[in-house]
């Protein structure tokens, strides 16, 4: 008789396809019926079976107004001003249009009834390129937007007029929008450019940033705060990208089946969306596209195993995380070395350093170049040409100070987003210190050399002024500052000015310094980025051999030696958020042709549930 006790096994689920990560994961585009009026800059309302697109341009501005059934579009009466560029929010029975160009700015608002629009309230400012949280057509905010220039203004509407309530942190048109009058989205945009990534969160009063886009651009979207669609519109390129955002981060989701911009977009959230209209290329489309995803859906699950009749596999769901890798990035247009950056690793911003390729190089170049995560722009330049210069803060907001002309400087900068501007000097003039801090109304500058005497005085910005605060337990020069708060830094390797070359970290709390665990190898002018407790350094110089490829992880403890960068090199300016996401760009190697570098380095470190399969013999 079979003795039960001593079968042993494991029970495994059959499943005929893998497990995917969400439900919208596993949605899917598939094409609409096409509109009647072939159109781009488009505005809409409504959800994918019952939506409303108006306006647009033809290219000249229109009113025409249809309407869609889930199956195919009707044309209904016309706004009554026509225009591009307008928001749109509501359903197809309610829906509110406000903003866009006829070809004019106008301020125009119109409501709809489901038979035809009156004109309301105008908005306070008139602009186009406009968004609107995206479901109700009685309360909801409108913001963003082009008066001419990017503009930052949110306007709250209560059925009857509209109010000027607290703006965006990061002025941009053609932005993507979602959410309510009290929990709104804003997504993305465009400033000609750059592309923006950003997104920020609205709580009825204020705007928060937080996680940004994968890919910076400017799109369309539809949805709710915690349950977002967004997709196309345009990288450099028309985009077919689709992103579904979940309450706290973007995940990459199927691509629209042909790339376009200035689409009209209406959606529930990010398992149902429309898209109609825009332009694919050089001309105007009647296309749409509906999004959908499985009504129902077998999520991963960690440490799952199951069988895949169809694939005849035993599989596993693991989590899995990896090491890092260096990837290749956009190339800088302007060769430079002794650059300095700051910023993420899809808004990045440098400026400053020794330039160009030619014999003599500019030695105090003023050129600043922004990163969108796939390619750098050249912007305006900064006032003062230095080298040896710290910088902190972000793509949008930042402060640029020191630096040798020669010789040491004092010299300070402010950077809005578009043009720098100068400010009050540091206290003590020298070359070659460290910074961090959250942007152009704080942060601090640490370290340097003054005449022949390297530093260890740190000094803090306030938006207005600088002041002396303690100062490192080390002097130190061409060693690196990694921090997003002047409250809490690091203070990161470099030199005394003799040999050896320290591999000292210092912890900045806001008040005084500790020292903290040592780089595992001593060096000097690498690329830093991060925050206190997540940062990343690579590259570098040390006496020999010279250029340096090492890239070192800080967790907030201690310093972890991963993967080389693909290019050594010294000198060369960083970005980033964290030890998972940076770059390293520009530089220089001795010897080289050309010595003065143009490369860009993108750091990633991957972190997610993966079906893995099982080999079983």
């Amino acid at each position: 008789m079979t003795d039960y006790n001593t079968i042993k096994g494991l029970f495994i689920k059959q499943k005929t396809t893998d497990p995917i990560a969400s439900q919208a994961a596993g949605g899917s585009w598939s094409a609409g019926g096409n509109l009647n009026t072939a159109r781009g800059w488009i505005g809409g309302a409504g959800i994918q079976t019952a939506s409303l697109g108006f306006g647009g341009s033809t290219p000249a501005a229109t009113g025409v107004t249809e309407s869609y059934n889930g199956t195919s579009w009707t044309e209904v009466n016309d706004l009554n001003t026509g225009r591009y560029g307008l928001s749109g929010t509501g359903t197809q029975t309610a829906a509110l249009a406000a903003g866009g160009s006829s070809p004019s700015t106008v301020a125009n608002t119109e409501s709809w009834n489901g038979t035809s629009w009156t004109e309301v309230a105008d908005l306070g400012t008139a602009r186009y390129g406009i968004a609107a949280a995206s479901l109700s057509s009685t309360a909801t905010i409108a913001f963003g937007g082009d008066t001419g220039s990017k503009v930052a203004n949110t306007e709250s509407w209560d059925g009857t007029s509209w109010t000027e309530v607290n703006d965006l942190n990061q002025a941009r048109r053609q932005l993507g929008g979602s959410g309510t009058q009290t929990a709104g989205l804003a997504f993305g945009g465009n400033s000609d450019p750059p592309y923006w990534s950003n997104t920020e969160t609205w709580d009825g009063t204020s705007w928060t940033e937080v996680s940004d886009l994968n890919t910076a651009r400017y799109l369309n979207g539809s949805g709710t705060q915690t349950s977002t669609l967004a997709f196309g519109e345009y990288t450099g390129s028309p985009s077919a990208l689709t992103e579904s955002w979940d309450g706290t981060s973007w995940t990459e989701v199927a691509d629209l089946a042909t790339g376009r911009y200035t689409t009209g977009g209406t959606g529930a959230n990010n398992t149902s969306a429309i898209v109609f209209g825009g332009q694919p290329g050089g001309g105007l489309t009647t296309a749409t596209e509906e999004w959908t995803a499985p009504a129902v859906f077998d999520p991963i699950v960690e440490g799952e195993i199951f069988y895949n009749t169809t694939a005849n596999a035993i599989k596993a769901n693991k989590l899995t995380f990896g090491t890092g890798a260096w990837a290749t990035g956009g190339s800088l247009n302007t060769s430079r070395f002794y650059a300095v950056g700051a910023g993420t690793q899809t808004a990045a911003i440098t400026s400053s350093g020794y330039a160009g390729t030619g014999s003599p190089v500019l030695v105090n170049a003023q050129g600043t170049e922004l990163y969108d995560g796939s390619s750098w722009t050249e912007v305006n330049d900064s006032s003062d040409g230095a080298y040896g210069r710290g910088m902190f803060g972000s793509q949008t907001s930042a402060i640029l100070a020191a630096g040798q002309i020669p010789p040491a400087s004092s010299q300070a900068e402010s950077w809005d987003g578009t043009n720098w501007t100068e400010i009050s000097a540091v206290n003590t003039a020298r070359r070659d210190p460290g910074g961090f801090g959250s942007g152009n109304t704080s942060g601090n500058i640490i370290g340097g050399q003054y005449s022949t005497s390297v530093v260890a005085i740190n000094e803090n910005w306030n938006g207005t002024s600088w002041t002396e605060e303690a100062d490192m337990n080390n002097v130190r020069q061409e060693g690196g500052g990694i921090g997003n708060s002047a409250s809490a830094g690091l203070a990161v390797g470099g030199w005394t000015g003799s040999e050896p070359r320290i591999a000292n970290v210092e912890l900045w709390n806001g008040t005084s310094w500790t020292e903290v665990n040592d780089l595992n190898a001593a060096k000097t002018n690498f690329a830093e980025s991060g925050t206190s407790t997540s940062g990343i350094i690579a590259g570098g110089n040390t006496p020999a051999p010279g250029e340096q490829a090492t890239t070192e992880s800080w967790d907030g403890t201690s310093w972890t030696e991963v993967a080389d960068l693909s290019l050594a090199r010294t000198a060369s300016g960083g970005a980033g958020s964290s030890n998972g996401s940076a770059l390293v760009f520009g530089g220089y190697i001795t010897g080289a042709s050309p010595t003065f570098r143009t490369e860009t380095e993108e750091w990633t470190v991957p972190s997610s549930i993966t079906v893995k399969s099982i080999t079983v013999s």
